[in-house]
Parts: C-alpha cells; structure tokens; sequence
C-alpha cells in the first residue's frame, strides 16, 4: 500500500531509520509546513515533495497517512485525513482531549477506514518473549508489576543542541511542554494493558519539580516532570508506573508472578535483554545479603537475576539490527551501531506494517479502537492528577486483546526450559540446614 507522511521533523528518521526492511511499504511522498525541513528529508532520502497537505490527500494513489506533526496539530490533522477517505496511522498521543479523540475513531468508523497509531513497541521481540514466558506459566500468578521511565534531569542534558542526522532539533520544547508522561507513558502502559487487561481504577500523582530546564520561554513554564501511577487491572495484578525527567535514566519494568519475575531492562529498546527468575529460596534468601545484591557476577550464581531468555524472533526482527540511508558518515554509522547497542533501538516503521498487514488479511487491527482511547485516557489522568493526586476509576475499557499469531505459534516454553544452576541447587539444603537452630 502507498503511504504518505505529513511532518518530517525529529521523529521523521527515527522511521526511516528502518524503511530499508520494508520493502513493501512505498513512501508516494511527504509534507511538512516548513519548506526548508521538506527540501532537506526530499534530498537525503529521494522523496517526492507535495506542495500542501491538501495536495497529499488529493493524490488518489495513497491510501494511508502517517501523521508525525506535533501534538497540537494531530487533531486536525488526522481529522482531515479521515474525512479524505484515507487510513491513517499517528503518533502518540492521538489527542490529548478524550472526547477528541472518541471523535476521530467514530469519524473513522463511519468512513470505513482505519485509524490506528503509536507506540509500535508492543509488536516487539521483548515484549513478545515476556507474554510469551507469562503465558507459559513461567513467574507463576502475575499479581505486581514495577515499571520506570525516568528518562534523565533534562536541564543538564543540552536538548538545544540534539539533532537528527539530518539536522532537524530535537523537539524539546514540546516534550517539556507536553510532558514526560504524555510523551512516554505509554510505552508501558500498551505492554501491561495488552497482558493484563483494561484498567479499573488508578491513584496518580504528578508534579513540576525542576525548573529553568531551557532558556526557551515554555507555554506552560511548570508542565510536571515526574508523575506515579498505581494501577489496578481489571485480573487483579497492581502495577506502579513512573515517569520522570528528573531522575537519572531507568528504563527498567519487572512482571512480578507468585512464583518468580521478569525482568526487561529498556522499554525503548525493541530487543532489550529479557530475563526470568523462577523464585527459590536460595535466590530469595541470598537477597538478604548486600554483597549478593549488588554484585551481579556474585548473586546470579545464587540464582538472583535468574537467566536471560532467549528472545521470541517475529517478522521483522531484522530492521532495527542495521541502518541504510539515514546518516552516511563514519561517525554517524558508529553512533548509530553505538546506540543500537547500549541505547536505544525502536522499529517505528513496524506499527504501520502490522496495520497493512490486518488491512492486507481483513481482520482486525492488533491494537483495536478501544484499547488506544484506553491508553490514552490513562495517559491523561495520570499527567493531570497534580500535586494533589487523584483516585478514580477510568470511564473507557476494551475487551482484552488476543496475544500476537508468532507468540502463540511458538515453539518456546520459557517455564519448562528454566533450569537452576548448579550452585544454587547444591546450596538449597545447605541452607535449609543453616536455618535450624
């Protein structure tokens, strides 16, 4: 299917960073408001240049729109796309109004198109080994889930000076405007509600912390920079969730069953090293000791940290291991494999695949209606729960959404699989004898 992007600003390589894997997914040309911007992404990347929005949605030949505009345009931009006919794949948030946002998906529904969107990383090979090991039975009863995005202090981190490989700035104003858990939340939260469900009631608390982030003037000057969220799902399992740009970076989520934990290390990174810990009591009780604690090479022989899992391979596990036709220098391609390394790696360009795909096969979409306004009204209640904190019950819910085709088609048993080692199993009478008098 023909696809045409609306907005080519930071975000705008991040996608391209893995259209090399797409093959089958044809870029007929792209739009953005500043003129220079368009030049610059239409030469690096060979693209054709429309010369207004309405052009792009007049060209017969596209069939979906990929909107990358900033927050405040999404409405209206999405708005029009739909009423053009067209399918239309957007980031996140979709809006930050709910009732907006209800108004875009019956919009869509009553023009037979689709509307779908970000974030793509719930169609990553993680998240797809963690269902996977929960639906094995791996961790037990998941009753509790600890998730952190503290994503660094962003008023010693020099936003102004962050570029894209081909030179758009990093949308920092936006980000600290909007807020660290418009922009980010989400990335947990499309994981824990596609394994546990809807959320029933939250208790949430945001507020601003730091200030002088930037020289640049902010509207608002005091968006709040850390927010909690306790969640209650509708199957029991508790979960606390934390955004931040204050403290140092922690991308970490652990999936705590009655029988043992998953642990994912980087939620922004789409094969971030997974691990499981089938719970025994040399492994709990060797945690008693610091030593153990903070010693990695120390704990894991007592079993702590357990062992790292073979991560589920899907369809297109291959784009984000290299990058074509974004930066060309030497330095720019080690940065990049640098950063694909220890930092950050995310295939954006694969939630528009997966909408193709379910468009291409006629079946529903992964991620229905319902569970994105779902996500996004978590998303707000949380940014807006102030100081003073909020208890409530959201008023949207979905039926809970099927895991992946390749997640229930794996060969893999994570739970069967799990063996202690050696030295945890010798020490588990030595213990048992210890502990008598």
């Amino acid at each position: 299917m023909k696809l045409a992007i609306v907005g080519c600003g930071y975000v705008f390589d991040i996608y391209m960073r893995t259209k090399w894997a797409y093959p089958e997914l044809e870029i007929g040309g792209v739009f953005d408001i500043d003129a220079a911007r368009l030049r610059t992404v239409c030469q690096h990347y060979g693209l054709h240049a429309y010369a207004d929005y309405e052009s792009l949605l007049a060209d017969p030949a596209v069939e979906i729109v990929v909107n990358l505009t900033s927050i405040r345009s999404h409405y209206d931009t999405v708005r029009r796309a739909l009423e053009a006919g067209k399918h239309v794949y957007a980031e996140k948030p979709l809006t930050t109004a709910l009732e907006q946002t209800r108004t875009l998906f019956g919009l869509a529904r009553s023009r037979g198109v689709v509307l779908t969107g970000a974030p793509c990383n719930l169609y990553c090979d993680a998240i797809s080994s963690m269902w996977k090991a929960v639906l094995d039975g791996a961790i037990g009863k998941p009753v509790l889930i600890y998730a952190e995005l503290d994503d660094n202090p962003a008023h010693l981190m020099n936003l102004e000076k962050v570029q894209s490989p081909t030179g758009a700035r990093f949308p920092y104003e936006e980000e600290l405007q909007e807020g660290c858990t418009v922009e980010h939340v989400a990335y947990h939260l499309v994981w824990l509600c596609a394994m546990f469900g809807p959320v029933t009631s939250l208790t949430a608390f945001s507020k601003f912390l730091v200030a002088d982030k930037t020289a640049t003037p902010l509207v608002p000057p005091d968006t709040p920079d850390v927010s909690f969220a306790c969640l209650n799902f509708a199957n029991g399992v508790a979960a606390r969730v934390t955004c931040s740009w204050v403290a140092p970076r922690d991308h970490q989520m652990w999936i705590i069953g009655d029988r043992g934990v998953l642990s994912a290390d980087n939620v922004f990174h789409d094969q971030t090293p997974v691990r499981l810990e089938r719970f025994s009591k040399v492994s709990l009780t060797a945690r008693k000791a610091y030593t153990a604690r903070t010693q990695p090479q120390i704990g894991r022989l007592f079993g702590i940290g357990g062992q790292r899992l073979a991560l589920l391979r899907r369809w297109k596990s291959h784009a984000i291991e290299a990058e074509r036709g974004v930066g060309r220098s030497v330095k720019h391609k080690f940065v990049s494999w640098l950063r694909r390394r220890e930092i950050y790696a995310q295939d954006k360009m694969l939630g528009i695949a997966e909408m193709v795909r379910a468009i291409g096969e006629n079946r529903a979409q992964p991620m229905p209606p319902d569970f994105l306004i779902h996500l996004n009204e978590l998303t707000l209640l949380i940014q807006r729960a102030g100081p003073g904190g909020v208890a409530t019950q959201p008023v949207t819910t979905f039926q809970s959404i099927a895991p992946l085709a390749e997640i229930v088609a794996a060969p893999q048993n994570y739970r069967d699989a799990y063996r202690p080692r050696l030295f945890e199993r010798v020490l588990a009478g030595m213990i048992e004898s210890l502990q008598r008098r």
